[in-house]
């Protein structure tokens, strides 16, 4: 399918590298940008009684008075915040103008088990998320904006680490391949991505040939489908030799100059945060690619 809206998270404290990274994405391919500024507040506590609340042993006063203290530079990191998403907003507006696109910026702000919540809502109504290496690098945001965009959103994600080029017009794309659903989504998420490449290539790791799953000819069936579809495709059957299956896609990612790697995104529903970990994990230590993920 074309990209034609594109959504972008971002933290009021980002610079604005990912917003140009996705800027730039929709301007080449005529996209529309949608940009999302998250400031997620730290836990709130309810301040303690005033006037004759207070009690009037010294020690229990003193702790009350501690919790007031706490919960008014909570309220002043609010109003911190806050003021840090209005500049931050006004500052990436400036920005957008200038490059002529047809954008929306919105900001948001919440607790932290709203922030999923809060992304999904908009995940569902663009065509793409694109999370970049400013969000990548942040553990209390990132995690949320990952796991929020691709559950029970059915609609992709693409991760753009530090030092990738990014582009939605690849010319060689590199898709893991093991014929479960993740797997089978991230392909028809990125068939327009896949039809315009010069060269795919079909990389599956050990595969078994069964009558069921891969297939007698595993490969064969996904090549065919995309095929069909106008993509130019090739299957590599892979051995491990005893390595992590990432690392021998990494490696032929390197070997195949592939621009890009398509693949499913995996991750138990009640232990999302295990996704983000494998997004990481991947993207350590291996060739800085933009990853393309559906579930």
């Amino acid at each position: 399918m074309a990209f034609k809206k594109i959504l972008i998270v971002t933290g009021a404290d980002h610079s604005d590298q990912d917003v140009r990274i996705a800027a730039g994405l929709c301007a080449e391919v005529g996209a529309y940008l949608s940009v999302l500024i998250m400031s997620p507040p730290p836990l709130a506590v309810s301040p303690p009684p005033l006037g004759d609340g207070i009690p009037g042993w010294p020690e229990q006063r003193a702790h009350a008075i501690a919790a007031l203290e706490k919960r008014y530079r909570q309220i002043e990191r609010f109003s911190q915040d806050m003021a840090r998403l209005e500049t931050t907003s006004k500052e990436i507006q400036k920005q957008l103008r200038a490059m002529r696109l047809c954008y929306d910026v919105d900001t948001h702000y919440c607790d932290q088990a709203s922030v999923g919540d809060a992304v999904r809502q908009r995940a569902r109504c663009n065509d793409l998320t694109i999370v970049g290496p400013a969000l990548l690098n942040d553990i209390n945001l990132g995690p949320l904006v990952i796991n929020g965009s691709l559950f029970d959103t059915g609609k992709p994600v693409l991760v753009v680490p530090e030092g990738a080029e990014a582009t939605l017009s690849p010319r060689r794309v590199l898709v893991g391949w093991d014929s479960r659903v993740e797997a089978s989504r991230s392909v028809r998420e990125a068939l327009d991505l896949l039809a315009g490449a010069e060269e795919v290539r079909v990389a599956l790791v050990d595969p078994e040939a069964t009558c069921t799953g891969n297939g007698t000819e595993p490969g064969a069936d996904i090549a065919a489908y995309l095929t069909r579809h106008g993509a130019w495709v090739s299957v590599d059957r892979l051995a491990s030799a005893g390595k992590p299956v990432a690392t021998v896609l990494a490696q032929h990612a390197i070997d195949t100059s592939a621009d890009m790697i398509v693949m499913g995104a995996y991750g138990s529903r009640r232990l999302r945060e295990r996704l983000f970990g494998g997004v990481t994990r991947w993207i350590v230590g291996k060739p800085p690619l933009p990853l393309f993920l559906a579930r």
